[in-house]
């Protein structure tokens, strides 16, 4: 895809765009195993308090148990995804200086992370927009969204900590909504916008071009489901079976959903997620496929 333009300044590709919105641990200060909280749980194997340092990060901010997290009971922490957010904090923020190394940075560095989260998930999604063909009349406006969001992002750490990224999410989304109705017109998909469909039986449902956004899908029976042009913004996905379905072209999936939920050889995911490594861990639902016809 060429670079898009907002008047005559070039815009990073779509590959760019993207490529910096990848988690690189290796280039963060371990943020999300010190700054968020958890509680014991199926997720977590013990509790831990915001800005308390996990027991299993090491000196270097690597992982002792990276390669058995799920056997060990941190299955959480292989679904966490923060749209490469650790790495701007670390290296640009704070300009490669630790919270070890400076610990009386270690408060507003805690306190920024989340706030970068929010902005790096905002412009994953605008980056997306930007490669949708339906998306075209406003492309100009989500180049510019999107320049203004990394433009924010760059802010020094006491403005990242004072930005109101409510107001900011919520000029974004109007973009986002516009977009959504662009690329499911005249699919005549079904509304279910903040549905609880929470253990729904879904297997084979003809969900093209569905508003699924904010959905309730934790535990969801979706075998074999047709989710293309879906929009899944916000879709809560927590142990869905996702085995066989179709989300090739599912709009604003993330892979932190895609992790969370369950799948096979056969699902169909967008180019720009890959299938969860752990999804091989579970044989039981890698055997089931479903029944009759998927319907087009």
């Amino acid at each position: 895809m060429t670079a898009d333009t907002m008047g005559e300044r070039p815009l990073p590709t779509t590959d760019q765009r993207r490529l910096a919105l990848l988690a690189d641990c290796g280039s963060c200060f371990g943020l999300c195993c010190v700054a968020l909280p958890f509680a014991a749980s199926s997720d977590f194997a013990v509790d831990k308090d915001a800005g308390q340092p996990c027991r299993n990060l090491q000196d270097d901010f690597r992982c002792a148990i990276h390669a058995r997290l799920r056997p060990s009971g941190f299955a959480g922490c292989t679904v966490y995804d923060c749209f490469g957010a650790g790495q701007k904090v670390s290296q640009v923020t704070f300009e490669g200086h630790s919270w070890r190394e400076r610990p009386e940075t270690a408060r507003r560095m805690y306190a920024v992370f989340p706030v970068m989260r929010q902005l790096h998930e905002l412009l994953w999604y605008l980056a997306e927009a930007l490669t949708l063909e339906a998306a075209g009349e406003i492309r100009p406006a989500l180049a510019e969204a999107f320049d203004r969001t990394e433009q924010l992002t760059r802010q020094s750490a006491e403005s990242l900590e004072q930005l109101d990224v409510a107001a900011h999410r919520a000029e974004v989304n109007m973009l986002l909504l516009r977009t959504s109705e662009l690329v499911r017109a005249g699919l005549g998909g079904t509304g279910r916008r903040g549905a609880d469909l929470v253990g729904a039986r879904l297997r084979g449902a003809n969900l093209r071009g569905a508003d699924l956004r904010g959905a309730y899908l934790i535990g969801a029976d979706l075998r074999g489901a047709d989710l293309r042009r879906a929009d899944l913004i916000g879709a809560d996905l927590r142990g869905a079976d996702l085995s066989g379905a179709d989300l090739s072209t599912a709009v604003f999936l993330t892979q932190f959903q895609v992790n969370s939920a369950g799948g096979d050889g056969a699902t169909r995911l967008p180019a720009a997620l890959t299938r969860p490594t752990h999804w091989a861990d579970a044989p039981t639902a890698a055997r089931r496929r479903p029944t009759g016809r998927r319907r087009r």
